[in-house]
């Protein structure tokens, strides 16, 4: 009898859960989303922006982009696109994550390292003689 009250309770819980807050996919794509656990959306900037190292990667290889113009172009879009989607698209309250830099930072140096590797892939795969 202890068992089914449990699971029923667990179930109604569940329930509650789900209709009170959205999806996490369903909250990155919304303006405005609430964040109640704020490590989410920490985690959105973070496989966000290696999503962004991949694809400006790929993109720097094929292009073929060199040296330092290559670099700056990645930090410079790569801090753009998410301080945008955070100050302007989610309108966030940067205090709550830590600051306007621990936004910025988040996971940037793992993007960048990720970049990198699929730049120099990429690149010397197609012009390497």
């Amino acid at each position: 009898m202890a068992s089914k009250r449990t699971t029923n309770r667990s179930n109604k819980e569940e329930e509650r859960e789900g209709s009170l807050t959205p999806s996490i996919w369903k909250r990155v794509l919304t303006a405005k989303s609430s964040w109640p656990e704020k490590d989410e959306f920490l985690d959105v900037i973070y496989w966000t922006r290696q999503v962004i190292g991949i694809l400006l990667g790929i993109v720097w290889g094929i292009v073929p982009l060199k040296g330092f113009i290559g670099l700056a172009l990645f930090c410079a879009i790569n801090a753009g696109v998410l301080y945008i989607y955070f100050t302007s698209f989610q309108q966030v309250d940067e205090e709550d994550f830590g600051g306007l830099w621990e936004l910025t930072k988040e996971g940037f140096m793992s993007s960048f390292a990720l970049f990198m590797v699929v730049w120099i892939i990429i690149y010397s795969a197609l012009y390497f003689d």
